[in-house]
């Protein structure tokens, strides 16, 4: 097993500006790709390290790793002056060169990434931006580099929403998909749950409890405007989006035992999807828009169950153990990722649909909330450790994990967003 420790000091910004965010890495097994991340020429005089940005983000994925630096003189910025030998020598088979030049208020970003083994260049960009889009043009290069090298898109310049509880204060935070750069878009004295992303981004559905009891609320991030979308009698909870758009899957109590029900996004009358005697909650629009998962404790025991989007009879999905619940879809609809009870532990599991096959992804002893990322690799999800919430991440094949700490408080409820649209 190799263990990887990421100490991102004060050159980095700290989730939730309270304390050092540190990111642990453990990888197990599997082919790491040896890669070489040079400084880019001129980026010593800006207030962020592109480099440092994109080394990190590939590091924490557990598929690369970094190749010694030092040492190389003078920084080569164009192929003319990349001498391969020298990285064959340290082991390398991917290097990222480029430079960083100031163009008035503007700054040009130019990055090359060659094979070192072929000695051929396998992508050159270049970026004209403002000086605070630096970290989010670094995001931008590790996601090229990484589907360059893997095949699979990146997430790097994605964003993930999660609650944050200090004291009897809770705040719905957006950040980037590494932790940092946290944004509070919400503070209540009230609790706030089950933050859900809107398919482009642009809007985040949620639990609020401001009017004594649960509500669902859509925020919209760019206006900071709210809505209140369910406010039916009794419980409304669990919202999750329909793919496009258009519609929320929740689970109400209006007419009695918790059931889940269909709603458009704008608020709107209430469409009921299932007839049980048993309590249905917690659903899930697959990515084709055309199935439900859901949790229900009709058979005695809490089991997730599919049903057609707009209603119909239900299918159990889940048999092993007595306790599943929570399903969320990977960005393919192959497989769903729950929450399994074994043992008197909750863990993170993943079903692939076609066939039943469950794997148990983490270890820890109360495990929750699980999100795909939008390129599916990894699954986002709270990690209680010492009696608090931490965020933390799961490669689909389980050989990779992260945990991301810091004293931001007790944090719950991890969504990943969708793929920037630009």
């Amino acid at each position: 097993m190799t263990r990887i420790l990421l100490f991102l000091g004060a050159m980095l910004a700290t989730l939730g500006a309270h304390g050092q965010l540190t990111i642990d890495i453990t990888t197990s097994g599997g082919r790491q790709i040896p890669i070489a991340v040079m400084p880019l020429a001129g980026e010593s005089s800006q207030p962020q390290s592109v480099s440092d940005v994109v080394g990190a983000d590939l590091a924490r994925t557990g598929l690369f790793r970094l190749v010694n630096t030092v040492g190389i003189s003078p920084t080569p910025t164009e192929p003319s002056e990349v001498n391969f030998p020298d990285w064959t020598a340290r082991s390398a088979e991917a290097l990222v060169i480029g430079k960083v030049e100031v163009q008035g208020e503007r700054i040009e970003v130019r990055f090359r990434l060659f094979d070192v083994q072929k000695q051929s260049q396998l992508a050159s960009y270049s970026y004209v931006i403002a000086p605070a889009q630096l970290r989010s043009t670094a995001h931008r290069i590790a996601d090229l580099i990484y589907e360059r090298l893997t095949g699979d898109k990146g997430a790097f310049s994605t964003k993930i929403t999660y609650v944050v509880k200090r004291g009897t204060r809770f705040e719905l935070q957006v950040a980037d998909a590494d932790g940092f750069n946290a944004q509070s878009v919400l503070a209540s004295q009230e609790p706030i749950m089950s933050p859900s992303w809107s398919p482009d981004g642009s809007r985040i559905a949620y639990v609020s409890f401001d009017q004594k009891k649960p509500i669902v609320v859509v925020q919209n991030l760019a206006q900071g405007t709210t809505k209140v979308v369910a406010n039916f009698r009794g419980n409304n909870s669990a919202p999750s989006w329909s793919p496009d758009g258009r519609f929320l899957a929740v689970a109400l109590s209006k007419d009695g035992l918790t059931q889940v029900y269909r709603i458009p996004a704008n608020g709107g009358e209430a469409e009921r999807l299932t007839e049980s005697t048993g309590i249905d909650t917690q659903p899930a629009f697959s990515p084709d828009g055309q199935w439900i998962a859901f949790t229900s404790d009709r058979g005695g025991s809490p089991q997730i169950y599919r049903m057609p989007a707009a209603g119909g009879p239900a299918q159990r999905v889940t048999f092993e153990g007595t306790y599943n619940v929570g399903p969320r879809y990977s960005p393919d609809g192959k497989s769903i990722a729950y929450v399994q009870r074994e043992g008197g532990r909750f863990r993170i599991a993943t079903m692939e649909l076609a066939n039943g096959q469950v794997q148990v992804l983490t270890d820890g002893t109360l495990d929750d909330s699980p999100t795909f990322a939008p390129n599916g690799k990894m699954i986002l999800y709270e990690a209680q450790v010492g009696g608090r919430g931490q965020l933390a991440a799961v490669s689909g094949d389980g050989r990779v994990r992260q945990r991301l700490t810091s004293a931001a408080g007790d944090v719950q409820d991890p969504a990943w967003g969708p793929m920037p649209t630009n």
